[in-house]
């Protein structure tokens, strides 16, 4: 039997280990795992992110919407408000932190 931890690590899409799903940088030391449609709306696909960018996606997009408009990720980032997260990530360091707060969409 496997545990939780290993079922989601055999669920991991064909993306790079080694890079974020989201901004496409290196891993750093702390890796999360975003469920690409939420588990409580039945998700089991994980892939590998930074913790500011796990927080950038649910601080941006309800659990409704990955489930339905956003589960893919390519379409996540054509969001305007993903779309400015990403440019201004692109050049951080792999271990970046920073608070995360819901863009101001005005």
């Amino acid at each position: 039997m496997i545990g939780l931890k290993q079922a989601e690590a055999l669920a991991i899409s064909a993306t790079d280990p080694e890079r974020c799903a989201l901004c496409d940088r290196a891993l750093g030391r702390k890796v999360e795992w975003h469920h690409r449609i939420p588990k409580s709306r039945g998700g089991t696909e994980v892939v590998p992110v930074h913790p500011i960018c796990h927080r950038i996606i649910h601080a941006c997009v309800s659990n409704r919407d990955l489930a339905t408009d956003f589960a893919d990720l390519d379409v996540l980032k054509t969001r305007p408000d993903i779309g400015r997260f990403l440019r201004w990530i692109a050049d951080k360091p792999p271990d970046f932190h920073a608070p995360t707060r819901r863009p101001d969409l005005r």
